[in-house]
């Protein structure tokens, strides 16, 4: 057949295709855009070929690629052991503020639960994700009056929810013909879930992971995912800690992709200390988080590829209480604290070293305008713990800014970086708002990316069989459909 002719139109678009969506290699930039008409892998003539052969000038296909922007909140938090109370909504109202209405809101916590050997070797108990879970849904929501009782009445466990099927009424046709699923445990918790994170919210739970006390949290704006191809939605945690291997400390990380550009987001709990050596135990397992992070693929999954790995993805966000600390004697820390001389201060921070040529190379961080988060006294409490005169029982830290977001990838634009002032626990919140760029597919005359605009959509698996000649004849995007499917077909006979 003509499809699996590597030298056809559809077969070198694939090859074409899947060349843009190979893993990146660590430490260079990936480039979140591409574009028909700018290809920057050589053969320029073999691709100028290439176009001539796939425009079709009875449909006037004019197929390109454009940006479209999301404001992305990144937020990391250490809540110390804490459960969530009532009174915690007006901090989080505060940290989330959602009157401000960002697209994306991605969480990280670190020990949602205390850090002891039950919740460590033990099995893991999704209570506490759960009622993180309800109050950040909650907090989202009531800003814009939608109805938020259903998790009430109905709790359920999301300590491993992922969400990558929506209502056949609310989903975007896109040219990859979507079927991904729900991989939930039994038919009643899928309706749970559904019922509890969908019905009337404005704000939709696409992902959450625990574990131990490590959790990340997702959430996206309704009418994003109605607008865009939302697809490949998967988690992955890595455990590193005692023993290198439990999960008292590790990460756990999402990875999805929005129309034509891939997201993975990283919420990590490192190795904890300040003495010689604890650093390199921080730098280990970074390394560690790099090579065991997984998403891959399974028979659920579309025919969009999609990273496999950290560095293959587009647009990367590494947040959490990364535990690094600065090299530089409590007292002298605590004078440029008093003076609020940042820039001093970061000097000696150890990040900061680990991103100029070290673990982090070539990852990107805000600058530090604000105090360290860690570690304060007590909760309820603005004193650092430690410190002359010091007090009975009180552990000497020197502060330092342990709580942090970096990112990587082309595409990201920095709005603010700061932190809150909630007393819940003995680290202070930190947040992010992100401006990102996402392409799109797009086409002058498409009858199938713009439901909105031409409200009669074929799915994909319809292009071509139409009785209408002119909306029956090969496209740049029947090509793909067909193309993949010859590809699928010849697979299963070998």
């Amino acid at each position: 057949m003509d499809n699996m002719n590597p030298n056809s139109s559809s077969g070198r678009f694939r090859k074409w295709f899947n060349r843009k969506h190979k893993n990146k290699q660590k430490h260079k930039q990936p480039d979140p855009y591409y574009d028909l008409d700018e290809l920057s892998d050589g053969d320029e003539d073999e691709d100028d070929e290439f176009m001539e052969d796939v425009y079709i000038s009875s449909f006037e296909m004019d197929a390109c690629t454009s940006t479209n922007e999301l404001r992305i909140f990144v937020g990391t938090w250490n809540v110390a052991g804490r459960s969530p109370v009532g009174s915690l909504a007006v901090d989080l109202d505060e940290w989330l503020k959602p009157q401000d209405a960002a697209d994306i809101y991605v969480l990280g916590f670190q020990e949602i639960v205390p850090l002891k050997t039950r919740t460590v070797i033990g099995a893991e108990d999704p209570t506490e994700a759960t009622n993180w879970n309800w109050l950040i849904g909650k907090t989202l929501n009531e800003k814009f009056g939608a109805p938020w009782l259903t998790p009430v009445l109905n709790p359920i466990s999301s300590d491993n929810y992922q969400y990558v099927k929506l209502p056949d009424t609310e989903r975007r046709a896109s040219f990859s013909g979507i079927t991904d699923r729900i991989r939930m445990r039994g038919r009643s918790r899928t309706q749970r879930h559904q019922q509890l994170f969908l019905g009337g919210s404005k704000y939709k739970l696409m992902a959450s992971k625990k574990m131990v006390g490590v959790f990340i949290s997702v959430w996206m704006k309704k009418e994003v995912f109605k607008k865009y191809c939302v697809s490949n939605v998967k988690v992955s945690s890595v455990a590193c800690g005692i023993m290198g291997y439990l999960g008292n400390k590790g990460s756990v990380s999402v990875s999805m992709s929005i129309e034509g550009t891939s997201f993975c987001f990283i919420a990590a709990h490192l190795a904890s200390g300040e003495k010689n050596g604890d650093e390199g135990r921080r730098n280990r397992q970074v390394s560690d988080i790099f090579k065991r992070t997984s998403f891959p693929r399974s028979a659920n999954d579309d025919d969009n590829p999609h990273p496999l790995t950290i560095l293959g993805h587009d647009q990367i966000f590494w947040f959490g209480d990364l535990n690094y600390r600065l090299d530089l004697e409590d007292n002298l820390a605590r004078y440029l604290i008093k003076k609020q001389d940042w820039k001093a201060l970061q000097e000696f921070d150890q990040l900061r070293k680990e991103q100029e040529d070290g673990v982090f190379e070539g990852w990107r961080e805000g600058d530090i305008n604000f105090a360290p988060t860690y570690k304060y006294s007590s909760s309820n409490c603005n004193r650092y713990s430690g410190g002359l005169p010091s007090r009975s029982g009180e552990k000497q830290r020197t502060p330092a800014w342990c709580d942090r977001i970096l990112w990587y990838g082309k595409g990201v634009k920095l709005l603010s970086y700061f932190r809150s002032e909630s007393k819940f626990s003995d680290h202070r919140p930190v947040s992010a708002l992100f401006l990102t760029q996402i392409e799109v597919m797009k086409s002058t005359n498409s009858r199938f990316l713009d439901k909105d605009t031409f409200p009669n959509i074929m799915p994909p698996e319809q292009i071509g069989t139409s009785g209408n000649k002119e909306e029956g004849k090969s496209t740049l995007l029947s090509l793909i459909v067909k193309d993949t499917e010859a590809s699928s077909t010849h697979m299963q006979k070998l």
